[in-house]
Order: C-alpha cells, then sequence, then structure tokens
C-alpha cells in the first residue's frame, strides 16, 4: 500500500475510498472594502493578472467583482455597493478577509450531497448558472466562523469565469511574479477548537491527518501554537488548523481572533519554482516581508545539508530552507497585507519536501512577536 510519509507526517493510505474527490482550489473570495483598488494592489503588488469583472454594468446591484489569477491561483475581491448588506456585516466584523474557499469538482451536487449527509451546516444549495459559455453548478457549505466551501463544477463552461463575469481588459498589466499555485491555506481557530474543527474536515470532506505540531513544536519563549494539518485523499488540498496554547504573552493566534473577530483563514501559501527570483521581483514591487535575525544563517548548512541556493543569496532576503526526509523547502512570510494584523501570504517552494517548515517555527514567530511588540499587541 502506497502512503504519504514523512518525518513530520503520519500516514495517509493512498488507495483509501475517496467519497469527495477534488480536482483542487477554484477560487478564493476575498470580501474587501474597496475592490477596484484591492484588485490593483494584487496586478501592482504580486504580479497577478485581470480576468474577469461584474458589478452594476452586469446587471449587479449589490456588489462589486474583480477576479485576477496567477499560474492557477484564482482572486476574486468582492465589495457592497451599498450599506446594509451581507457582504458590509462580514467587513464591518472582520476587515478585508477570505470568504470563501471554492474547491474544484466534478460534481457539485453529489459533493453537496455527501457532505450534508455527513453533517456539514449548507451554506449554497446546488445551483446552475448558465450563460451563452454554458453553465456551471456550485454548492456550498459552512466551516470555521465565516468562512464556507463553495463546490464549482465547470466542466461544461468555456466563459471567462463564472457566469454574470465579463472579461475585464485594463491596459494596465503588470509582469507576473513567477507565482504558479496554492499549496496550502491556514486557518485560525478558537481556544480548544482545533480537533473540533480536525474532526470536521475528517468526517464530512473525507480529509486525513498529515501531520501535528504541539506547543513544544510551536513555542517560543512568549506565545504557543498548536496546529494539525489535513489533506485530501489525492493531496491537493491542504488545511492547516491552527489553535492557541499557554504562553506567557499574547500569541499571534489570539491577536488574529481578537482582530478578526472569530476564526478565519490566517494566510495563503503560494507555491514558486523559484523563489530567489519572485521574492526579488515581489520585493521591487513594495511587498514587505517579515525579516528573521542574521544569526539564523551562520550555521544554516549545518543543519539542512547540501542546498542548490547560494546561502549568500537567502542571507539577504530573509528566505527561510528546512529539510524533511522527501528533500527541503524554501519559504518567505509577507507582513499582514490589510489594515488589521489578519491575513498575510507565504511564499513556498518545494524541493522534495512535504512538510511545513518545522525547523523554522521559531524563527518565524519571533519575527512575528517583534512585529507584535510594534504594534503594542504582544
Amino acid at each position: 500500500m502506497e502512503a504519504i510519509q514523512t518525518a513530520e507526517t503520519q500516514t495517509v493510505p493512498a488507495d483509501r475510498q475517496d467519497f469527495l474527490p477534488l480536482n483542487g482550489t477554484d477560487y478564493i473570495e476575498l470580501y474587501v472594502g474597496n475592490a477596484r483598488q484591492s484588485a490593483h494592489y494584487f496586478q501592482t503588488a504580486f504580479g497577478f493578472q485581470p480576468v474577469a469583472h461584474a458589478g452594476l454594468a452586469t446587471g449587479l446591484r449589490d456588489r462589486e467583482s474583480y477576479v485576477v489569477q496567477q499560474g492557477k491561483i484564482r482572486l476574486v475581491l468582492t465589495s457592497p455597493l451599498h450599506g446594509d448588506t451581507e457582504i458590509g456585516d462580514h467587513l464591518d466584523l472582520h476587515g478585508d478577509g477570505v470568504r470563501v474557499v471554492a474547491l474544484w469538482v466534478d460534481d457539485a451536487r453529489q459533493a453537496f450531497d455527501e457532505t450534508i449527509s455527513r453533517g456539514a451546516n449548507p451554506y449554497m444549495h446546488p445551483t446552475q448558472e448558465q450563460d451563452d459559455h454554458g453553465y456551471v453548478v456550485r454548492s456550498g457549505i459552512h466551516t470555521y466562523g465565516d468562512t464556507v466551501h463553495v463546490f464549482v463544477e465547470r466542466a461544461a463552461y468555456s466563459g471567462v469565469f463564472l457566469p454574470g463575469y465579463e472579461p475585464w481588459t485594463p491596459s494596465y498589466q503588470p509582469a507576473d511574479a513567477g507565482l504558479k499555485y496554492v499549496d496550502h491555506m491556514v486557518g485560525n481557530v478558537g481556544w480548544h477548537e482545533m480537533n473540533e474543527w480536525m474532526t470536521f474536515y475528517h468526517d464530512v470532506m473525507g480529509f486525513q491527518q498529515l501531520v501535528s505540531f504541539d506547543d513544544k513544536d510551536i513555542s517560543t519563549d512568549y506565545t504557543a501554537l498548536m496546529s494539525k494539518v489535513m489533506t485530501n485523499g489525492n493531496g491537493r488540498v491542504k488545511f492547516p488548523i491552527n489553535e492557541p496554547a499557554e504562553g506567557k504573552k499574547k500569541s499571534q493566534i489570539e491577536e488574529y481572533l481578537d482582530f478578526y473577530g472569530g476564526p478565519g483563514i490566517q494566510h495563503i501559501a503560494v507555491a514558486t519554482d523559484n523563489i530567489v527570483e519572485t521574492v526579488l521581483a515581489l520585493r521591487d514591487r513594495g511587498v514587505e516581508f517579515l525579516t528573521v535575525p542574521d544569526a539564523y544563517y551562520d550555521n544554516l548548512a549545518g543543519r539542512i545539508g547540501p542546498i542548490d541556493e547560494e546561502i549568500s543569496t537567502l542571507r539577504p532576503l530573509g528566505i527561510l530552507v528546512d529539510r524533511d526526509d522527501e528533500g527541503y523547502l524554501l519559504q518567505i512570510f509577507t507582513k499582514p497585507i490589510c489594515p488589521r494584523p489578519t491575513l498575510f501570504f507565504e511564499i513556498i517552494q518545494r524541493k522534495g519536501a512535504k512538510s511545513f517548515g518545522k525547523g523554522n517555527f521559531k524563527a518565524l514567530f519571533e519575527a512575528i512577536e517583534r512585529e507584535q511588540a510594534l504594534r503594542g499587541t504582544l
């Protein structure tokens, strides 16, 4: 029996029955205060390309959305068009943040039935949407906090994104930054809620636990957290779930929960084939990254072993390196991209490693604590 296994993981049988086959992440929808400006930001800073638009010009009266894409990463940026809306209420409570994690499936009706029969709370009953380019079927369920999963079936559709959207082709189209696909998305939940949501993903969506970290793995002198990584059957969708743990001061998870107003998506990890080129491009466009002490690199070669990259190249960029039994990975984290200290991005390049950078946790969380101290929230 083949299985996914690393030094940090538990075994996930590759031939187990998968009642919810997922083809990958279809799109991520963020509710934001100004969709037009947010689209411009993701174009300018991250190199996303303009794809589609929906709003007053396409018949919508309550919202406006812009779709941008880079590689297989598709973001939908949505704002309300007037007060007293569900989108506005979400913004009042959470600020800019992820509302929808949409998952690409072959059969959205079956995905809905399978998850609802196992206890999921319905968000969107199966709905067929169509235009001259064919039809899409979508359905959805609630998860932690106000985050929802939408199942998207689009085999019969050839349009730009979804029915109701039109192509968006502005003259401003900066070059991409080498981002390829969503590697994983991390959710923060409240005290003692991690196992509840691990059980949800296992029982309702058929995910398995890939790796677990406790407060001994993820802690500093001041803060701690616990995390479990859930993965779907084919490994294309991974959701680490974090909860706070007791520490001397307020952890990054507690800070997130306070400012976001409850559980939600903490960060989106996006993959690249050349992290050095990507980080250089992003930094030149104004993206700000967390920094680690220069001493992190002093014995990096001894800790990690041989790597293709020159440490002298990684050091000034602040790129972290970790190794597992399958290979190594390189990663770096942006500062929060919103006014509240909530959502941020991780840039990751995997060179065989299937893990999540356990060896970098201490350096990473100390870097986050330095930013918390500057904000006065540590």
